[in-house]
């Protein structure tokens, strides 16, 4: 019977896991794909579990195993109406650029995917219930099956991108869940019969509850049969809290403010479903000490690289930021596990788990961006997965300094901003020894406080504090802006000659301060670069004067407008318009382009499709550069719009420049199946002459019609044919894999 509650558990949890990246492959493309995307679908998977969880624990404390399954298959029933999955061209037509993007994304999840996600959520405790009041041996402590339910969950959140996405169009996915699902309702239903057949009475679970208590399987804190006390309830919560808020604050900082990796959201959450498994198992593999102790040790190294703000070498600090992660995750988790009720409790138990992790969801998603300018909520996790480790059990006994606990972290905090205000630490030109003065000293006097973990945590927050007031090696920052698609800053370089467009860590673009030289398109579109020459060739011989430019940026692209020209922009994150239109860092748009500008706000392929046919002489993609990449500007049917707004003899052009993905040969194999012709120039090679005039690398992609359609670029030495894959791999709007054309090197 185990085996069977354990199998259904399995396929339950892997269906819920294997929806979750289906769908957000079908509805991220529409808002760009920023990890805001990712972060407020979790979300609102957070909520319907919360949801499914209540459900249960209504039903299995009210009303007997048979009136349980006939609900329960009743909803089964209704939910398997809306499968397959699909999203409906009404659904896509009602996204508005001007709505805040949420709303449509959280109302489309819930016509989409809620409630067969909100009937598969609810099966899990269900079944664990059931389980729990069978005459079974391991009855009376049955949360080993949350193990098996977290492992289904991993495992299918791997094999997503390594086996299903590959391989498998998103009908095709969908199709196969719908399956999948409909073995899961029958194994539901073998194990309803089950658990029926070998039901104990209510007299039976007592005595079942009471021996597991008298074997010190931690019942609550409480007797059997009695009520959980509400302290114990409310400890649950900041429990379960924590380590949801930091994985999505570890997600978005490593995805915004070190390494731009697509699919990179994977790791923290394997890690958060992984640290499940290993808490709630039979056997405890890590000791209680060993997590107790690591943790201080980690986040003090944690919180050294975001002051520092050091990114090198990235697989290690990426490494060390999951390392922590995994520490907190245990450390909480473990003692939500340690602290598991009898099973008369346990629906009610997970309940108040996903009650916190959805809190947990919601300040980092729906919240933070609103409340914070920068990624604050990340080292507020820390300091609140330091606050609630426990104490070591030599100084429980000790007497509280609820004084020195407040004011040592108050003078530490006053010591951090006073090393980061020193005169002298502008003498010290290494940086290294700049960090190690300014953040190493207060973190080493930190670590005498790790004996006490609400002075350590609030020792943090003194060193976080004063931490602010270190510039570091990166320049002064002149403006921040937050919202749904991420974190844009304009930042002075150390100089004083350069204004920088950072989006996240991406480079989107820069000017000279210099009114006399503010008009030279500097970074990837320098005109030294392929862009450059790309509008030499559309000038020589214009199909159209129409140019639109997809991604805006800080706007140098409009260096190249000349008069009588008419040029569009489409840019998908208003703030990213607000600064490039203001002058005080940016004049590329009002002052250096010779005709009118427009700027178009919305998604792309959604606003170009408004277009005349055959209107544009040149269309230039430029949204290809970070961590986000929109898959959905890189299909088949995506170029297909593409050609239907291109004028005859019009070029079109991709900025394919990316540290961790190679595009080329996703744009050879649609070029090749379109019969285009192509060619592409990469510009890594820049002299250290060429990098003082603001030069960057970059990698650019030109498709036509016909070889005449290119003129002279055929005859660059530097423009080579595109190489694509044997045997090809054309992406589709539901086909495409990003693993395929990693960068591993």
């Amino acid at each position: 019977m185990a085996a069977l509650f354990s199998i259904t558990l399995f396929l339950s949890a892997s269906l819920l896991f294997w929806v979750q990246p289906m769908i957000a492959r079908m509805l991220l493309p529409l808002l760009g794909g920023v990890p805001a995307v990712w972060n407020t679908c979790l979300v609102f998977f957070q909520a319907m579990l919360l949801g499914g969880y209540a459900y249960a624990h209504l039903v299995s404390t009210r009303w007997s195993i048979p009136r349980q399954m006939a609900a329960h298959f009743c909803l089964l029933a209704v939910s398997a109406l809306s499968l397959p999955f699909g999203v409906s061209e009404g659904l896509i037509q009602s996204l508005s650029p001007d709505a805040p993007p949420f709303r449509w994304l959280l109302s489309a999840l819930f016509l989409v995917v809620g409630l067969p996600f909100f009937v598969v959520a609810s099966t899990g405790p269900l079944l664990q219930k059931w389980f729990s009041q069978t005459g079974r041996a391991t009855a009376g402590d049955p949360y080993f099956l949350y193990s098996a339910s977290n492992l289904g969950s991993l495992l299918a959140l791997l094999a997503y991108p390594v086996l299903l996405e590959p391989h498998l169009r998103l009908p095709e996915q969908s199709r196969l869940w719908a399956i999948g699902y409909a073995t899961m309702a029958l194994c539901t239903l073998g194990c309803g019969g089950a658990a029926w057949r070998a039901r104990r009475s209510p007299r039976e679970n007592q005595h079942a509850e009471a021996s597991v208590a008298r074997r010190d399987l931690r019942a609550a804190g409480s007797p059997p049969g009695e009520f959980i006390p509400l302290p114990q309830r409310v400890r649950w919560l900041p429990l379960a809290f924590v380590p949801s808020s930091l994985m999505l604050g570890v997600t978005s900082y490593l995805a915004t403010d070190i390494a731009s990796i697509p699919l990179l959201w994977i790791i923290p959450l394997s890690i958060y479903l992984l640290s499940f498994i290993l808490v709630f198992a039979r056997r405890r593999i890590f000791p209680a000490s060993w997590l107790r102790w690591l943790l201080p040790t980690v986040a003090l190294g944690v919180v050294f690289q975001i002051l520092s703000r050091g990114t090198h070498p990235v697989w290690l600090v990426i490494s060390m930021h999951l390392f922590f992660l995994f520490l907190a995750a245990m450390v909480c988790h473990g003692q939500l596990a340690g602290e598991r009720p009898v099973p008369r409790h346990l629906t009610e138990f997970y309940l108040w788990i996903s009650l916190g992790g959805v809190c947990g969801g919601v300040f980092n998603a729906l919240l933070a961006p609103n409340l914070f300018s920068t990624v604050v909520e990340y080292p507020l996790a820390i300091v609140f997965a330091c606050l609630l480790r426990p104490a070591p059990e030599a100084v429980k006994g000790r007497p509280a300094a609820r004084a020195l606990d407040f004011c040592l972290p108050i003078l530490l905090g006053v010591f951090t901003a006073g090393l980061a205000l020193l005169v002298p630490l502008a003498e010290l030109k290494s940086v290294n020894l700049r960090n190690a003065f300014v953040v190493g000293l207060p973190a080493i006097a930190c670590f005498t406080f790790v004996d006490r973990p609400i002075r350590f945590g609030l020792g943090l927050v003194g060193i976080l504090i004063g931490g602010w007031f270190y510039v570091g090696p990166h320049g002064k920052t002149l403006h921040v802006e937050r919202n749904f698609f991420g974190v844009a800053r304009v930042t002075l370089g150390q100089a004083g000659t350069v204004h920088y467009f950072v989006h996240g860590n991406t480079l989107h673009g820069q000017e000279f301060v210099d009114p006399g030289h503010q008009c030279e398109p500097l970074a990837y579109y320098h005109r030294s670069g392929p862009l450059g020459e790309i509008f030499n060739c559309f000038q020589r011989r214009r199909a159209s004067s129409r140019v639109a430019v997809v991604g805006l940026g800080a706007g140098a692209t409009a260096c190249y407008a000349e008069p009588m020209e008419q040029w569009t922009f489409y840019e998908l994150d208003p703030a990213v318009v607000r600064i490039a239109r203001n002058t005080n860092y940016f004049c590329y748009l009002t002052h250096c382009a010779k005709t009118e500008v427009r700027v178009i706000l919305g998604d792309a392929r959604l606003r170009l499709k408004e277009a005349a046919p055959r209107y544009y002489g040149l269309i230039v993609l430029d949204a290809f550069s970070s961590d986000a990449i929109p898959v959905h500007l890189l299909t088949r049917e995506a170029l297909a719009l593409y050609l239907s707004k291109l004028a005859d003899g019009g070029l079109l052009v991709f900025h394919i420049s990316n540290r961790y993905v190679d595009l080329e040969p996703v744009l050879a194999d649609l070029a090749a199946q379109a019969k285009l012709v192509s060619r592409q120039r990469d510009d890594w090679n820049i002299s250290p002459e060429e990098s003082a005039k603001g030069k960057e690398e970059s990698h650019w992609v030109v498709l036509a019609r016909g070889d005449n359609d290119l003129g002279y670029l055929l005859r660059k030495a530097r423009w080579l044919p595109l190489e694509g894959r044997s045997p090809p791999q054309v992406w589709t709007d539901d086909f495409s894999n990003l693993l395929g054309v990693f960068k591993w090197r």
